[in-house]
C-alpha cells in the first residue's frame, strides 16, 4: 500500500512540477540576398536544439535557367538539411570535403551575414555569401 501511495505522489508531482522544461531555440533568417544568384525565396532555419540547419529556396527564372542548362536535376524550388554545431558564438555546418580541403557555412549569432568558410591546408578563408533582411528567434517549449 505504501509503494502505491509513493507512485501516486510521484505521478502527481511530475504532472504539476515537470522534472525538466524542454525548450529549444529556433532562428529563422529570411529574405536573404545572394552575391551571385537571384531568389524568390531564400531562408535558413537553424534549430539549435536538434542542431539542424534547413535551407529553403526558390530560384528566380533567370537563375533557374542558368543552372538547368548544365544540370538537368536542378529544381526551381528546393530545400536541404545539414547538421550544425555551435562554437564561440558561431554556428557552423559540419565540414564538407576532405581533411586538407573543406567548406562550411558559418553564421554568427545575432548577425545578418552568412559566410562560406573555406579551409585549405589549415589556411582559412571567409567569403560573404548572403545578407538576411529578417531574423526571428523563437523559444519552442514542450
Amino acid at each position: 500500500m505504501k509503494k502505491s501511495n509513493f507512485f501516486k505522489f510521484l505521478l502527481i508531482f511530475t504532472i504539476f512540477y515537470p522534472i525538466q522544461n524542454l525548450s529549444s531555440e529556433i532562428i529563422i533568417m529570411s529574405s536573404c540576398d545572394d552575391k551571385q544568384d537571384e531568389f524568390i525565396k531564400n531562408e535558413y532555419i537553424l534549430n539549435l536544439d536538434e542542431l539542424i540547419l534547413k535551407r529553403n529556396y526558390v530560384y528566380k527564372e533567370k537563375t533557374f535557367k542558368k543552372y538547368k542548362i548544365t544540370d538537368l536535376s536542378v529544381k526551381k524550388s528546393n530545400s536541404y538539411v545539414r547538421n550544425i554545431y555551435v562554437e564561440d558564438k558561431k554556428i557552423l555546418t559540419h565540414k564538407h570535403g576532405y581533411p586538407q580541403f573543406y567548406t562550411q557555412i558559418l553564421f554568427e549569432i545575432g548577425k545578418q551575414e552568412i559566410f562560406m568558410k573555406t579551409v585549405l591546408n589549415d589556411e582559412v578563408g571567409l567569403t560573404k555569401i548572403s545578407t538576411c533582411k529578417k531574423i526571428e528567434k523563437f523559444q519552442k517549449e514542450s
